[in-house]
This record gives structure tokens, sequence and C-alpha cells, in this order.
């Protein structure tokens, strides 16, 4: 097992107001990885509309918000699996799996090693390499699958470093690990924010192989963490019934019921966010790409990964640079194999990633 530092978190706000003193009313955080367009707009004018719904136990099934994401997800109803948030599902997964070994792609966070360990296993870490641009060889990771191992873990974009497997080669993955009786964990909570998301996710996979289960959630493209609202999808029917009998009935409030049936349906929503974080993207990337003084890594999802090129310049100094001016980034050295070097942000409107980006020009 590794360890892993603590450093700030996106949701660590109030803590930054005590240290910083700065109010967290005054704090952009460009950690969180939240749509900076907030909630859905047709959640926002019809919620409230739904009020009286917290008098009454929401379907137990779920039956209506399920086809919902069926639809937006384009798969049967029948592999869809809801939850109090992805880190229940992850959690539920992971216990009915109950892997004695499991591989998981690195860096990334440490939730999905901390379950495996509550559940008595071990973890090893295949590492992205710098020198590959943190991109994943999948041939090389392919051959590091073996019989001993139970379960493979794949936060696909990746966070932090926004590299992505492509549809095509998570099926090459997915082939080799039933030759080992290997299942695959797939977390996609970043996939949404992608230019092309039919390439890269592994939702209809699920159609074709039982050692897959895909996992969701709304925290980040739907700006609802609070709404605490996750989803996965899995084609092994035993599996999402083994999920089933250990989850507590009405995990889901009424509201969280009714709000993901809205959102999902928002069109208007998500063809906007689309294609606001894919022009910040591209822009900000071929910007940072003619600075002397930093390395920017190609992103698929909302963020980016950044190395600091300047010698007498760290992350712990670019944080406190930037969030004395009410603008939190992340600072990547809380992360397995990447060090005080790389720091990590995510794309907001225009005005406010110009101001981050002025900010960090200062000290770079």
């Amino acid at each position: 097992m590794l360890n892993h530092k603590d450093h700030f978190h996106g949701s660590d706000l109030e803590e930054i107001e005590s240290v910083y003193h700065i109010k967290k009313e005054d704090i952009t955080s460009f950690s969180a990885n939240i749509n900076p367009l907030g909630i859905s707009g047709k959640l926002r004018a019809s919620l409230a509309a739904h009020l009286d719904a917290i008098t009454s136990y929401p379907d137990r099934n779920y039956k209506k918000l399920r086809e919902c994401i069926g639809a937006y997800c384009g798969i049967n109803t029948d592999s869809v699996i809801v939850g109090n948030g992805s880190t229940e599902l992850i959690s539920l997964t992971i216990s009915v799996i109950s892997p004695k070994r499991a591989l998981i792609l690195g860096p990334t966070y440490s939730e999905y090693e901390r379950e495996v360990s509550l559940q008595g296993g071990q973890t090893r870490y295949y590492p992205l390499r710098e020198e590959q641009k943190f991109r994943m060889d999948v041939n090389d990771f392919c051959s590091h699958l073996t019989d001993d191992l139970d379960l493979v873990v794949l936060c696909n974009p990746n966070n932090p470093t926004s590299s992505a497997i492509t549809n095509s080669e998570m099926r090459k993955i997915l082939d080799a690990a039933l030759q080992h009786g290997i299942f695959i964990l797939v977390d996609e909570t970043y996939v949404e924010f992608a230019n092309d998301v039919s390439s890269i996710t592994s939702v209809p996979l699920t159609r074709y192989y039982t050692n897959l289960l895909v996992l969701r959630g709304t925290s980040k493209f739907f700006a609802a963490p609070g709404l605490r609202l996750g989803y996965s999808i899995t084609g092994n029917r035993d599996l999402a019934r083994q999920i089933g009998i250990r989850q507590n009935p009405w995990t889901i409030t009424s509201l969280a019921d009714i709000a993901g049936q809205l959102m999902f349906q928002d069109t208007e929503y998500i063809k906007k966010t689309r294609s606001l974080i894919s022009g910040e993207r591209n822009r900000i990337y071929h910007l940072l790409q003619s600075w002397p003084s930093v390395q920017p890594y190609e992103p698929s999802a909302n963020f980016m990964l950044v190395k600091i090129l300047k010698e007498d310049v760290d992350a712990d100094q670019l944080f406190d640079h930037c969030i004395r001016k009410g603008l939190m980034i992340r600072n990547c050295s809380t992360f397995p194999f990447l060090s005080n070097r790389y720091f990590r942000f995510c794309f907001m409107k225009p005005e406010q990633n110009d101001q981050l980006l002025a900010a960090i020009r200062e000290l770079l």
C-alpha cells in the first residue's frame, strides 16, 4: 500500500477559509473539477415544484430514474444500478468482488485502494509514465495482467492526468482480463466532458463483457455533488443482484430521484457544457504549450495536469500564490508517482480561466 499525503482537496473550502482567512464565497475553485455552469437550468426551474415529494418514500426500484439514465447512456434499463453517489457504488462493487489482489491505474485518487484494503485485499499500481505523456501503453498494461489478480480499476479519463483509454483499447484490456478471470471496474466520472464521448466510454461494452462495470456520477458534469446521486452500468446480472442485496433501501432521496430525471433530459445544458469545456480546453492547452516554464499534458477531461519546469518554483509555492488571490488549484504531490512539480486545474468560464492564467504567469 502506498503512503498518501494529506493536502487541500477541492471540497476543503472551510479549512482554507480558516488557514488563509479568505471567505469561501470569495474562492474560485479550480480544484474541484465541477462544471462551471452550475446545475442544470431545467433542474433549477423545476425542482422547487416537486418539494412535496419529500413527504413520501421514493420508488424503491427507481424505475423512472433508471429509465432516464438508460436513455441518456443508450443502454438497457436493466443494466443500470443507482446509488448514493459514486462513492457508495465503488464500495458496494468492491465488497461484492472482494478482491484478494487488485491492480489500479496510477496516479489516481486513493478511494479505490482504501476500499480494497477494507475488504482485506492488497493493491499494486500500474503507473502511467511521464515519458509517455501519461498515456497508457495498452500492450504493456495487458502484459501485467496475471492469474493472481481479481480486480483492475481504471479511471477513464484518468484523474489527475486527464488522459484517456479509447474503447477499442479497452476491448483489448477486457479480452486479456477474461483470460485471467479478472474483473474490470471503470470509473467514468469525467467521460462526459470529452470531445468524443463515444470513442472513450465503455458503456456499450457492457453488452458484450460480463467482467465489466462502468461507474458514473452527477457531481462533476452536472455540478451536483450535494445531490449524492451516482449510477453504474453492468451486463453482469449476478453482480447487479449481489450489489442490490447489500445496498440499503431508499439510498437515494425523493428529491434526488426527481432531480436525476430532470437533469439527464436537459439536452440544452449538456450541449452548452460540452461546447464551453471543449473550447476552453483547446484554447488553454495550446496557450500553455507556448510557455517555456511549464509542460502541459494534453487533456481529455475538464481539467489539465501541468508540470512546472521553472527550477525555483514548486507546486506548494504556486498554490499559495494563487489561493491568496482567491484562486484554488490542486497541488498534485498528493497523488502517487507525482512530485510537487505538478499541479492540476479545471476549466472554468473564460474570464475566470484568464484570471488564473494571469496569476500563474506572475510566478512562472
